[in-house]
């Protein structure tokens, strides 16, 4: 067996990479400090990190010299990059965007003849172009979209706006699944490999920017009645369809609130995002009742309305955790939010400023990769597409650990130290042993070859 051994770590402001190849020993009866594999234990199958191509991150990158927009690129779904596969966008505007859009405006345009993307053409497609040609180079496939809507068009709401919540009117349901399905074909016909959406971002949530609210009942029925089979009229039926799309403490009660016996198979899985707390529990549950539906991670950052600037360890392990966590409850897909913004956490048409692992200086011309990016790379240049979930036991909860068998026969580990002292521990697994050091908030990743 061969241990090859690398890991990260943030040290008098300066982040730290280390690569060692470490020894494999026989186990002689070690009880203390081991995290133990399992690999005949197995659980879901992992399809791919991303993260989200918006107008925020486009614009950015639009900004950018030829050169720094390429190395973007190269950073996220390059051959030397984090190995992103997917991407999620959003159906019309989001907050994170210059401001508010929408692609038909005319209530009395049935026939979607005003029907036009002329906003997406100006930034979002050409960097989506460029994502994807990275990914194809590296992958030969297309990057594979989650499209999410965010709003309906102000004149089919309740509140006559796309902001601050309020509902679609139920005059206009049929119209709105009509508009879903044209967008997804006009994106489908400038080449964007659509393979996922939602019924609605954070159906749950009042927002100062896009949202719509849409209670259990009301999601299940427009998802039954009127956007399933529209989409099917449209052929648009092998779409994977995913609901909630918002955070994690309801996700069990909407899930069980909504698939039953005539929706169980227009539903995929349930998407979520991370903005409420851990709640890894409920993905448990979820995927212990309904064992045949994926889980999506669709959406994280690190809001500056919650967390202070200038804490680079404590936002790189609010990623390493929550993958780690995500990962040991069942999610088979981890998208995160901006792939990049400038360096005030923009452009955003409400002021919702967050950060992206990759942040931009336009003035000075300085493209930043922060800690969280490195962190994020531990999972996503190692877990592979295709890899699967093995069996694993930790010592303490003090390290998060999550264990992958790759399609080349390889077993990945990665180890998160959420204390500020320096870890040992071992590596147990088929009567071997590796021990291993993670420096004081460090993450590391073992690439086992086994004999």
């Amino acid at each position: 067996m061969k241990c090859d051994w690398k890991y990260t770590f943030y040290q008098l402001g300066v982040i730290r990479e280390q690569s060692e190849i470490k020894t494999v020993y026989e186990d002689q009866g070690q009880e203390l400090n081991c995290i133990n594999l399992y690999p005949d234990i197995t659980y879901q199958t992992f399809e791919g990190f991303g993260g989200t191509l918006n107008e925020a991150a486009a614009y950015t990158w639009s900004r950018m010299e030829a050169s720094t927009r390429a190395e973007l690129v190269e950073a996220y779904y390059g051959e030397e990059g984090l190995g992103y596969t997917q991407a999620r966008m959003s159906l019309d505007s989001c907050d994170a965007c210059l401001g508010g859009f929408e692609a038909m405006s005319d209530p009395e345009d049935v026939d979607f003849k005003t029907f036009s993307l002329k906003r997406d053409e100006l930034y979002i497609l050409p960097f989506w172009e460029a994502v994807n040609k990275g990914c194809l180079e590296r992958n030969n496939v297309p990057v594979t979209i989650f499209l999410s809507p965010w709003s309906p068009p102000a004149f089919m709401k309740t509140n006559h706006e796309r902001n601050h919540g309020g509902k679609l009117k139920l005059e206009y349901r049929a119209m709105w699944a009509e508009y879903i399905c044209v967008f997804i074909e006009k994106y489908q016909e400038k080449g964007v490999n659509v393979r996922r959406i939602s019924v609605q971002n954070e159906p749950n949530a009042t927002q100062i920017w896009d949202s719509c609210c849409y209670t259990m009942e009301e999601e299940k029925e427009f998802l039954r009645d009127y956007l399933h089979p529209t989409l099917k009229k449209h052929g648009l039926e092998k779409l994977e369809l995913y609901i909630w799309d918002h955070n994690k403490e309801r996700i069990l009660e909407r899930a069980l609130g909504i698939i039953d016996q005539d929706t169980q198979d227009m539903i995929t899985g349930v998407a979520f995002h991370w903005y409420s707390g851990d709640h890894f529990e409920a993905l448990s549950m979820l995927k212990e009742k309904f064992p045949e539906k994926k889980l999506a991670f669709t959406e994280g950052c690190v809001e500056y309305s919650r967390y202070s600037k200038d804490a680079p360890i404590e936002h790189a392990q609010v990623y390493g955790h929550d993958i780690t966590g995500n990962l040991n409850h069942g999610a088979e897909i981890f998208i995160d939010w901006c792939v990049l913004l400038n360096k005030e956490g923009g452009p955003n048409h409400v002021s919702n400023f967050v950060e992206a692992p990759i942040m931009y200086d336009e003035a000075k011309g300085i493209m930043e990769k922060k800690l969280s990016y490195y962190y994020i790379g531990h999972f996503s240049k190692f877990i592979i597409p295709g890899s699967i979930r093995i069996g694993m036991s930790r010592f303490t909860e003090k390290l998060d650990v999550t264990a992958f068998i790759r399609p080349d026969g390889r077993i990945v580990v990665t180890v998160m130290n959420r204390t500020m002292e320096e870890a040992d521990f071992y590596l147990r697994i088929e009567k071997k042993l590796i021990p291993l050091i993670l420096p004081a908030g460090g993450i590391g990743s073992a690439l086992l070859e086994m004999d």
